[in-house]
């Protein structure tokens, strides 16, 4: 059984909501207002979080950033705001995917399902470690040749994707679908300024590159060394 929590002050949709769920296995708790939610999310530690944005006091997006400061759970947004300024802004705060209401039930089972699954083939060992640099993934803490590196929720996850896979060939459109599950071609071209952002940070800008290479034509792959054992 999959244990979702759904923050949504909308009673009746979210009881409905419930309801539909069970129908595929997903036990779905609900809460109506923030701190309802966060005390929830530490007590049952849900392997998935639905956040509605437009919530009373604070909204969904300043949650989702309080959440991501203690918690890698994966988090769907749930919205009647479509905007695609709105979608990246939830995107870099750490969510998962995103999806405007109205939506058909189904497919938010379906977006559940995917977003686990991707969850999951990450790789999610306490330490990934390359010479001069280090990912601790349990306090999302980098650094790099001695350096601690202060990233983005965007930039931390495209490293660890990249990290976690040495020697792989990720496409643009390979990263979008595997970071957040959203319509690739709205941000395809953000690909290439996400990596070059990183790629300051970590010091990575000039040829050969050390960590990040790009493969032309094809997108991005990681080069790092390993440690020694």
């Amino acid at each position: 059984m999959i244990r979702v929590l759904l923050i949504d002050d909308d009673r009746r949709h979210s009881g409905l909501l419930a309801a539909y769920c069970r129908r595929f296995e997903i036990e779905v708790c609900c809460a109506y207002e923030g701190d309802e939610g966060l005390r929830l999310l530490a007590d049952q530690r849900p392997d998935l979080l639905l956040l509605d944005v437009m919530l009373p006091g604070r909204d969904g997006f300043a949650l989702c950033r309080e959440i991501r400061r203690r918690s890698r759970v994966p988090i769907i947004m749930l919205t009647a705001r479509g905007e695609l300024t709105d979608r990246v802004t939830g995107l870099e705060l750490g969510a998962d995917d995103y999806i405007a209401k109205p939506f058909e039930p189904r497919e938010l089972v379906a977006r559940i399902h995917t977003v686990l699954r991707r969850s999951d083939a990450v790789p999610h060992s306490d330490l990934i470690e390359y010479e001069g640099l280090q990912i601790d993934t349990v306090g999302r803490v980098v650094v790099a040749d001695g350096v601690t590196l202060e990233l983005t929720t965007m930039e931390y996850e495209l490293l660890l994707l990249l990290a976690a896979h040495p020697g792989r060939d990720f496409s643009r459109d390979d990263i979008l679908a595997a970071l957040r599950g959203i319509d690739a071609a709205l941000l395809t071209r953000a690909v290439d300024i996400l990596v070059s952002r990183l790629r300051a940070k970590l010091g990575d800008n000039a040829r050969p590159w050390r960590w990040i290479h790009t493969v032309w034509g094809r997108g991005y792959r990681f080069i790092g060394r390993r440690t020694a054992a």
